[in-house]
This record gives C-alpha cells, structure tokens and sequence, in this order.
C-alpha cells in the first residue's frame, strides 16, 4: 500500500504468517489493549524485570494491565522482524528515554516507536530510519485554547483559531499529535521546544511539517502522515526521510501471534 496523507481504517489489515521488512518500507500496528488474564499473564512473562518493575508501580489495575499489553505485544511484533522470542529482546534507551534494541548492528538497525491512549496502542517499525507515533483519544474535557497558547506555535495558534468552533477541537488533537510523533521520532523529548516548529492542522488537509527553526532544512529531512482510526482517535506517524511505502496492520487479538505461524 503505497503512502498517503491519510490511511483509512478499511487498512488496518491481518498481517500475513510471514511479514518481511525492506528498507523502503514502514510498518505500522494497531492493537487494543483489553485481553483476558491468562492472555496478560503470558505478556508478563516475555517483560524485562524492569518492565515488570515499571508495571507494579501503577496504582490502577487497568493501567498496569494496558502498560503489559502494550509492552508484550512490542516484543511479540518486534520479535516477527526479528525472528526471535519476544523474551529475548533487551533494550537501551536514549538520554530522553526513547528504547532502541540493545543487540541491534548499524547496517540492520530496526527502528521502533509505541504509543498509546484510552486501550488503543500504536506501533511504527521501519529499518533504518527514525520513527515516531503518536495517538491521542479526543477529549472534551481539555482547554484547548490553554495548551495551544502554551505549546504551539505562533502560526499554529492564529491557524487554530481561524477554524470554526465544530473544527478547532479535533484540529487541536491533529495538531497535538503531528508534534508529538515529530520529537518522538526525533528522540529529543521536550528538549525540542514544540513552538520551534510547525505543522499542519486543518482538517482535511495533508499532513505536514511545514517549517523549522532555527534550520529551515530540517524540515525538507522529514515526513508527517495521519492514521485514521475512528472519530473518536487523532493519530499521527513521523518518518526521517521520504519516497518510503506504509502498510498498516491490525494485531490479532486474543491469540499468539509467532513467526510462520
């Protein structure tokens, strides 16, 4: 499936027994994170013990059951790719916390990048180029006007502000996304202040990472498409680099899902 502004949710396909990788490609998942306890359990065991650590600090039920989904089926998807037991995977991160495998050679390096929100997980695989992914749920109860004057920036508030009311909301989460997938895949964090640059946020339009400051470059050196989930989601994917492929694939619930099977 070759890359648009916007993929369909018709595209969130089953993936074949074997998925393969090329460089010009870029795989995204997508996975809801309800499973049964004994489905939790057998993502429990394929953690790290600094996962495991990471997941007993949650004080609600629910959001420690979502952090071990989300985090075994990032094994069990890396583990396709890879050919290898989810349990075996070690990762290293980032001085902004962005995970990378630790094994990983610079001529065969997978890239990876998880978000999640409200029991709807996010992945973006590709080989070596940088991605970001980010999903947000589209919340009426967030001051929009607040964050967007503190966060975005100039142009992206006056953009903002020129939408009709129906539309400023979800171009908001549009926007929020776009921004987050960006300094995701940069693996900067917020040491990228987000009012450095602009993207696209108008409903409708394409996708985009308009401008940068202070290079202007910068922005020729990366891509920005929207994911479509349902109404109720705002997703975005940042690539490093362009004339990449995109597939989407659905994560096949409540079954395991291992090589050739």
């Amino acid at each position: 499936m070759k890359m648009e502004s916007t993929i369909s949710v018709s595209a969130w396909n089953i993936p074949p027994s074997t998925v393969r990788l090329d460089g010009d490609e870029v795989h995204v998942w997508r996975a809801e994170l309800e499973e049964s306890s004994a489905q939790i359990g057998g993502y429990l065991e394929t953690l790290a013990e600094e996962e495991k650590t990471r997941a007993a600090r949650f004080y609600f039920q629910r959001d420690r059951e979502r952090f071990i989904i989300s985090h075994g089926i990032l094994r069990a998807i890396l583990g396709l790719y890879l050919n290898r037991a989810p349990n075996t995977l070690s990762f290293r991160y980032g001085s902004h916390g962005k995970p990378a495998l630790e094994f990983d050679s610079v001529t065969n390096t997978i890239h990876f990048n998880l978000s999640h929100s409200h029991g709807v997980a996010l992945y973006a695989i590709a080989r070596r180029r940088a991605v970001g992914i980010d999903v947000e749920l589209i919340r009426r109860d967030v001051e929009i006007d607040q964050i967007a004057d503190r966060f975005f920036s100039r142009g992206e508030i006056a953009t903002l502000r020129t939408l009709p009311s129906d539309l400023r909301e979800y171009a908001f989460f549009l926007c929020w996304t776009r921004k987050e997938a960006y300094i995701k895949c940069r693996g900067e964090g917020l040491s990228l202040p987000l009012d450095q640059f602009d993207v696209s946020l108008i409903p409708g339009e394409p996708a985009a990472l308009l401008s940068t400051r202070p290079d202007p470059d910068e922005a020729s050196r990366w891509s920005l498409r929207e994911l479509a989930l349902t109404a109720d989601y705002a997703a975005a994917l940042a690539v490093r680099g362009r004339g990449w492929s995109l597939s989407c694939w659905q994560w096949p619930r409540l079954q395991a899902y291992q090589p050739g099977s």
